[in-house]
């Protein structure tokens, strides 16, 4: 049997993109693990899915076996930062305890490599711009520590064993597949570019401006937003840069420059065309100024060259899935 690709998440919002790029690649024997709670069975275009929890050690051990996977690429995870706050021991047990258990599943497989989706939160509020790879780690919620608390399990079985890995950093994603067989479907999602599109097509009142007086050209928070479909190539050169023999690296996800919020706002505007009805409301805590990847690393590491580097794209992508998903929802 060929070697098997495990990916936990795999119906979810960037798991399917992958997913979707590694049948494209030509990978063959792929197996999808999601319990569905927030993905969705019609995202899965290639490979088995198997509904249950990356956390269920027979039924991983299971799949492991049956698949002969020798890679992981890992995204089963709860992602939303306020309800970290608000419920703390649910991030560390679905991001922590869960990611434990399947680590300790693939040391007695015998997996080889495993990708790990990992977050720019594990930098809390950095003294400088832009961060890279090195600079220092202090999550500000529980969802970047329990995050940051998977790197540093991945760190020390990678030095105990023979797993090598990648940990991919992501900084801001947003858009959806250019040609909209895929895109982000969760309902009350909290990611700017799909709440802004949701208003613009009137899902939503209003979009929420949180801070208009930071030491930003425009007073709000600037990010560095990436496409989607950039950071699932990232993936697929992820594992082919380990099955080539590569070290365990860690890589930041993001194009090197950022953009407001109110710039993000106003790409949604021009894309469909009418203006959207905007709140400002005061800053939440924990919020940086501006965030934007140091990321020649992954360009390096790789030899990643993004396609999608463009506002106007990512933004008009989003917007796009979004008419697809209503029409879909109204027949």
């Amino acid at each position: 049997m060929k070697d098997g690709i495990l990916v936990t998440g795999g119906a979810g919002y960037i798991g399917s993109h992958v997913v979707r790029q590694l049948g494209e690649a030509g990978y063959e024997n792929i197996v999808v693990l999601d319990n569905l709670s927030k993905g969705f069975r019609d995202a899965v275009l290639y490979g088995d899915l198997i509904v249950g929890d990356t956390g269920d050690k027979a039924l991983v051990s299971k799949l492991l076996k049956d698949f002969n996977v020798k890679s992981v690429l890992h995204f089963a995870a709860h992602t939303i930062v306020p309800e970290s706050v608000s419920n703390p021991l649910k991030y560390y047990n679905n991001n922590t305890c869960q990611s434990r258990n399947l680590l300790e599943c693939c040391q007695k497989a015998n997996v080889a490599h495993f990708i790990f989706s990992s977050t720019a939160a594990v930098y809390g509020i950095p003294e400088t711009i832009p961060v890279d790879e090195e600079t220092p780690k202090s999550p500000i919620n529980p969802y970047g520590t329990s995050k940051l608390m998977t790197e540093w399990m991945l760190n020390d079985l990678g030095h105990a064993t023979d797993l090598r890995y990648v940990v991919l950093r992501y900084f801001n994603v947003a858009g959806c597949d250019p040609e909209g067989r895929i895109g982000q479907s969760t309902p009350e999602a909290t990611l700017l570019t799909k709440v802004a599109v949701e208003a613009a097509l009137g899902i939503r009142d209003q979009v929420a401006i949180f801070g208009t007086d930071y030491d930003t050209k425009d007073g709000t928070g600037v990010r560095d937003y990436i496409h989607v479909e950039d950071l699932a190539a990232a993936h697929i050169k992820a594992l082919k840069y380990l099955k080539n023999g590569g070290d365990s690296t860690t890589l930041n996800c993001g194009y090197g420059h950022g953009y407001s919020v109110r710039e993000v706002l106003d790409a949604v505007e021009k894309a469909h065309g009418s203006p959207l009805n905007i709140e400002e409301k005061p800053r939440r805590a924990g919020d940086p100024p501006t965030l934007i990847a140091k990321a020649d690393k992954v360009r390096d590491v790789l030899d990643w060259e993004p396609q999608y580097d463009n506002l106007d794209t990512i933004v008009t992508s989003a917007l796009n899935w979004e008419i697809k998903l209503q029409a879909k929802h109204k027949q």
